[in-house]
């Protein structure tokens, strides 16, 4: 159950619709109906405070598109440092990675906070979006998890081993099952690289390419399956006992953001909305709805994440 700050006046408001696709009028008709409010600020990681901005006055109402679950324990906190910055926050569960960009691009939304910016450089490529990143949120490491088995060299000659499906994540799998010595893959597929440009496969592993919503759910049915974290919680995956690899942070550039339509990257809200976010409060929050598997990302350990530079790594083993 979402959990709200004790401010009435700070209150979030979630939209009970989740999203699993994006009907434009069944949005704004959950957008009507919502009852209650949030305020939230921000402020861009780096920013010294000096040149902080002011709250906005009178407060101005956003948007946020959000994954259902955890996210929303996390963004209740925001409201508690957002009502100091003028800004009114609704907010708005999805319930997959599609239809938060859907509704970006439609404006009704003003801001989400799921994607990181592989994901985000390939929705902008296929469907001629135009999102911008304006501050990061948390660092979730991708892991290989299993019911059958408790390390990458214990998976047997012909493993099924689960895929995400989408561009980005498919890569970022594959990439880190390359890191963790089980295949190898073309160097010319760079962040994307499909089960195609596999180059060696020395333990024939079966690829099964599954939406990201559904692996975790499947994988009793498969000899190891690569997870987003999100979704591993919500199929109910113990992480810690479950997870046989993760990805290491340096040079990873699979830092989560809240990212903003091109066009509003540079309004007076952005910064509030960003500053809001990056509070210890928030950071403790993180840690606890997520058991201390995701890393705030404007902390130190999250600015090594920060970087394109590179990709994912493993050393097999879960973080403590």
């Amino acid at each position: 159950m979402t959990r709200f700050p004790d401010s009435d006046s700070a209150a979030p408001e979630i939209l009970s619709q989740q999203h699993s696709g994006f009907p434009r009028r069944r949005l704004l008709q959950a957008l009507a109906l919502s009852a209650l409010g949030l305020f939230i600020g921000n402020s861009l990681a780096g920013a010294q405070a000096s040149e902080a901005p002011a709250p906005l006055n009178p407060p101005k109402t956003l948007r946020i598109g959000i994954m259902s679950g955890e996210d929303e324990d996390i963004w209740a906190v925001v409201a508690k440092n957002a009502a100091r910055e003028g800004l009114r926050l609704k907010i708005v569960p999805f319930s997959d990675y599609t239809a938060p960009n859907q509704a970006l691009d439609e404006h009704d939304i003003d801001a989400n906070a799921f994607q990181h910016l592989p994901y985000l450089q390939a929705q902008n490529k296929a469907h001629n979006y135009h999102f911008v990143p304006v501050g990061n949120t948390f660092f979730q490491p991708i892991g290989l998890y299993s019911h059958h088995y408790h390390a990458p060299a214990d998976l047997p000659h012909g493993a099924r081993i689960g895929l995400p499906n989408d561009p980005s994540n498919e890569g970022r799998a594959l990439r880190m099952l390359q890191a963790m010595g089980l295949i190898s893959v073309a160097p010319e597929a760079g962040l994307f690289p499909t089960a195609l440009d596999v180059s060696t496969n020395p333990h024939d592993l079966q690829f099964q390419e599954l939406d990201a919503g559904v692996i975790g759910r499947s994988l009793p049915d498969l000899d190891a399956a690569v997870v987003n974290t999100d979704w591993a919680y919500k199929a109910g995956i113990d992480v810690r006992k479950d997870r046989i690899g993760t990805e290491t942070m340096k040079d990873n550039p699979y830092v989560n953001f809240i990212a903003v339509n091109a066009s509003d990257a540079k309004a007076p809200w952005v910064p509030l909305l960003v500053r809001a976010f990056q509070q210890p409060d928030v950071r403790a929050e993180i840690e606890k709805v997520y058991h201390g598997t995701t890393v705030p990302g404007w902390t130190e350990a999250g600015q090594e994440a920060a970087t394109t530079a590179g990709g994912p790594g493993s050393d097999g083993k879960t973080p403590s």
